[in-house]
């Protein structure tokens, strides 16, 4: 189903996004592109396939994280930096 301009300007408003009417024809024509895509890949038998080889029985990596090692800590190169956090200024709209 092929997107209109007056559809493409409609979803600009909802994102609140400013939108050229220059801009708007070639959104289109990207969108409309897009959707075609997605109905000739809605249209791929996916019954046909095998399964994937390989997989079954292969030997995975422990799953454990592992902390990254710096160089220097980060308290070290921070101005402000307080209980794993570093502290910044706050902004003058925030006051």
């Amino acid at each position: 189903m092929p997107v209109t301009e007056e559809q493409v300007r409609h979803m600009a408003a909802l994102a609140r996004l400013e939108l050229s009417d220059a801009r708007v024809p070639a959104l289109v024509q990207e969108l409309n592109g897009i959707l075609s895509h997605m109905d000739v890949l809605q249209r791929v038998s996916l019954t046909a396939g095998e399964d994937a080889v390989g997989v079954v029985g292969m030997r995975l990596r422990d799953n454990v994280p592992t902390p990254a090692p710096f160089a220097t800590t980060p308290a070290s190169f921070a101005p402000l930096f307080r209980d794993g956090f570093f502290l910044v200024p706050r902004l003058a709209t925030h006051e």
